[in-house]
């Protein structure tokens, strides 16, 4: 319940940012956090769950494990004014202060139970498989063709990519570590290409057809590529003007949405130049949090906490044992980088984070 006079902070989006403020401000403000499912999921150990789903009941964290004190609202964000966010439930809700940490549009479960299920299904859609073709090179493709080939290897994978060499979004000598290290383990890589994926059947093996002409015989196929901004429900909204040509919105040095006082924005969705990465959504997470405390408490504008852009820092899990890290001024790859990530892809120092034990699930 709302005290008097308590400013209200609604957050939409309950991600690795949203789920940082809402934790953190909990206790210092109303706060309403806006999400359709009932839990939190850490993305970047969702490519681990398809291969081992006992390993999602760590990474599925319902909201109210970590969100004791707020108002819980599922359901999803449709239109935001000056003074209220409107839900696809009908409700109208007031805020002091929004934040939006929307990220990337992924239609999941609602219930956390149901994903858990899902992940289960994908598992056995890995293991029934003789063949599996994965599409697009970027990080998801790459550790998804990693865990499958580690934890599965007498499956034939192959990962097909339109690009010109995998994980463009770092150096080239970290894509050629990885390449070497995916044929290590016989994946094969087509590189420049795109695929058909309405397969022809031949017998029992579907057939996949490339823009170069090649034929790929798999029986399953997993689709690795971008997913769109989850900005679609802003671009009839009070805030259209501050998309950019991406879709992407446009922030100011405090995380706070150009031109505006009470609005912020942080996570994937920010028109910030840097790598879209989770443990980057945390720092502009605790920005937003250590400026939104002093605002409501009254503080100065002059102390308010800046974000800077964050230079190339990346690690890209290969399996559980190896990764490929680029640094500023170094790649590197095999068991150091992937000791760093790659056994529990980060998911214990998170939860312990969420003020959660690291390796027990609450029930």
């Amino acid at each position: 319940m709302r005290k008097l006079n308590e400013e209200r902070v609604v957050i939409v989006g309950g991600g690795i940012a949203g789920s940082i403020v809402a934790k953190s401000l909990q206790f210092h403000a109303h706060v309403i956090l806006i999400d359709p499912k009932e839990y939190f999921e850490i993305t970047w150990a969702s490519l681990r769950s398809m291969v081992e789903p006992s390993f999602a009941e760590r990474t599925l964290i319902n909201h109210r494990q970590y969100f004791t004190k707020g108002d819980l609202v599922t359901s999803s964000a449709v239109n935001v004014t000056e003074t209220e966010v409107l839900t696809a439930d009908g409700q109208k809700i007031a805020y002091d202060y929004l934040v939006i940490a929307t990220g990337h549009a992924d239609p999941v479960p609602k219930i956390r139970s149901e994903r858990i299920h899902q992940y289960k299904e994908e598992n056995e859609k890995i293991k029934s498989s003789r063949s599996i073709l994965i599409v697009g090179g970027g990080p998801t493709g790459v550790e998804l063709a990693g865990e499958i080939a580690v934890d599965f290897p007498d499956k034939k994978v192959t990962l097909v990519h339109k690009g010109p060499r995998l994980l463009e979004f770092i150096g080239s000598k970290a894509a050629d570590k990885t390449l070497r290290w995916l044929k290590s383990k016989n994946v094969e890589v087509k590189l420049n290409q795109a695929v058909n994926l309405n397969s022809d059947t031949d017998g029992h093996n579907k057939i996949y057809r490339t823009s170069a002409g090649d034929t790929i015989e798999a029986d399953c196929h997993f689709l690795c590529t971008g997913k769109p901004f989850g900005s679609s429900w802003l671009k009839e909204s009070v805030l259209k003007n501050d998309l950019d040509v991406r879709g992407m919105i446009k922030v100011d040095e405090n995380l706070r949405v150009r031109g505006r006082n009470n609005i912020f924005a942080i996570g994937d969705i920010t028109n910030i130049p840097e790598i879209k990465q989770g443990f980057l959504a945390q720092k502009q997470a605790e920005v937003v949090a250590k400026n939104l405390r002093m605002m409501i408490e009254g503080g100065k504008e002059c102390w308010r906490e800046t974000y800077k852009p964050h230079s190339v820092l990346a690690i890209v899990s290969l399996g559980r044992y190896d990764a490929v890290a680029q640094l500023p001024f170094l790649t590197i790859s095999g068991r150091i980088p992937g000791y760093i990530k790659s056994g529990d892809l980060f998911v214990g120092r998170t939860r312990k984070q969420m003020g959660l034990s690291p390796h027990i699930v609450e029930t």
